[in-house]
């Protein structure tokens, strides 16, 4: 199994749910959008259990490196370091945000969304950038 593309492809599938979500939202169907960011949440569950898998049981806790220099390896290693920061910092407040969802809190619920749906999105997003950039643009090493 191709786990790289696995994770890529779940983190993509995640980025569409949360817009589609978003979407939902605004439009007033508040069923819906709650089906998509519990889809959207269990999407990014999957990849979190096929990531640690893969990392810990597959490669053996070996990185994948990027072997660009210069310009192009900072900017790869800005992307990494965005992209895995704000990871470990938008768990804990989607949890809180669904959380405060299933309490019926509804302005909390907003106003963290607020937060938490971009930073969401850009890990999403970033995930997809990150995947694409070590198996498709790494020069050999």
């Amino acid at each position: 199994m191709n786990f790289p593309l696995l994770n890529a492809s779940l983190n993509g599938a995640a980025a569409v749910l949360l817009v589609a979500g978003l979407v939902a939202i605004k439009r007033g169907r508040r069923d819906l959008h709650e089906r998509l960011m519990y889809t959207a949440f269990g999407t990014s569950a999957a990849f979190l259990a096929c990531y640690l898998y893969y990392h810990f049981a597959i490669a053996r806790g070996r990185p994948t490196t990027f072997n660009g220099v210069g310009a192009a390896r900072l900017a790869y290693l800005a992307l990494l370091l965005s992209h895995t920061v704000l990871a470990v910092v938008n768990l804990p407040m989607i949890l809180r945000t669904i959380w405060l969802a299933r309490r019926e809190r509804w302005e909390a619920h907003r106003r963290l969304a607020k937060w938490t749906f971009p930073v969401w999105l850009y890990v999403s997003v970033t995930g997809v950038l990150v995947y694409v950039v070590l198996y498709h643009f790494n020069p050999p090493a």
